[in-house]
């Protein structure tokens, strides 16, 4: 075991999502099997009650890994020289909720926990952006914590990435494994762009680009594309509430791998500050294809992008600088 434990917290910890996160993260499949640590839990005081109830069953798992549970409704003590932040906790939309009333309501909430990372968390902390709108949530929070680099607030868009990939498996009827480097561009929304015209696929022993092996390009620009966009709401109609235990798994993913880096030759989707790749806008935090090495990411460059995808990412590039715009006025008033 590694002699000094990680301090990693989690928001929104006595939620669906933490539920099944807090477990993945405790037993080391995140951080590795030889990483101890310190959990973190915030949440709002109404629910301290419920947490109470997480902690004790925290315990009651004895996992070996971890070192102590802080629970908490302060946002000093939950950021207090944290390694990892997975800030899930957020402002769910309601019915009837305009997305400028959502993106306000969680202007407030990201302005505080990026004040607050700020002020202290360790300067090389690696946050990942779960509470919707995430991209723009994640903008808003680096915007607040101009001491931490803006390369270390992620948003996540991975599980996005693992729905695109279990279609694309599903429909080829091999194991997810075979399935590499499918990409989700632009906004965690309805907007965002699943991409497959890249990824490859391992079928009876041969590797063929995934378009080769679908034959079938009306299913990649239509039916792929609608079901993957459109998979959180089939969720909710099915389940009654959104998401939880495939957006825990996905946000265990990308911080695994962000830690731990990406294998040769494959890439994966995370929501970054883009540098203006593939005609992105600048300065919003945009989903690409990234590679990572000693917990650096990094764009993957030369992919390419069809007259189809680049109308497709005009549209989800639109709806980022427009929540962007209302985000920074909500700050500017504030």
């Amino acid at each position: 075991m590694a002699a000094e434990p990680i301090r990693v917290v989690v928001t929104g910890a006595a939620g669906q999502i933490a539920y099944s996160l807090l477990y993945m993260v405790a037993k080391g499949d995140v951080f590795g099997p030889n990483q101890s640590l310190i959990l973190h839990l915030l949440d709002i005081p109404p629910m301290m009650g419920v947490l109470e109830g997480v902690v004790m069953e925290l315990d009651d798992c004895a996992l070996p890994l971890l070192v102590r549970v802080v629970p908490t409704a302060d946002p000093a003590v939950a950021f207090k020289d944290v390694d990892a932040a997975f800030l899930v906790g957020a402002m769910p939309r309601k019915q009837g909720m305009e997305r400028k009333d959502l993106l306000s309501a969680n202007v407030k909430i990201f302005k505080v926990q990026g004040e607050a990372l700020d002020k202290y968390a360790k300067k090389d902390v690696k946050v990942l952006v779960v509470g919707n709108p995430a991209n723009t949530n994640a903008l808003v929070c680096s915007h607040y914590a101009p001491s931490i680099p803006k390369a270390n607030f992620t948003a996540m868009t991975r599980l996005d990435q693992n729905r695109a990939q279990a279609q694309i498996a599903g429909r080829l009827g091999v194991g997810i494994t075979k399935v590499k480097n499918v990409i989700i561009w632009g906004n965690h929304s309805a907007t965002q762009v699943p991409d497959a015209r890249n990824a490859s696929v391992e079928v009876d022993g041969a590797t063929k680009t995934v378009p080769e092996a679908v034959a079938d390009d009306e299913f990649l620009k239509q039916q792929f594309l609608e079901t993957v966009q459109k998979r959180g709401a089939a969720v909710i109609a099915a389940r009654k509430m959104s998401s939880a235990m495939s957006a825990a798994k996905a946000a265990s993913d990308h911080m695994r791998d962000w830690f731990a880096g990406t294998r040769d030759g494959e890439y994966v989707s995370m929501g970054v500050i883009s540098d203006g790749s593939y005609g992105a806008p600048k300065d919003i935090v945009f989903s690409f294809p990234v590679q990572i090495q000693n917990r650096q990411w990094k764009i993957v460059q030369g992919l390419s992008v069809d007259e189809f995808a680049r109308s497709k990412l005009d549209i989800t590039a639109k709806e980022l600088l427009e929540e962007k715009e209302e985000a920074m006025a909500v700050c500017a008033a504030d």
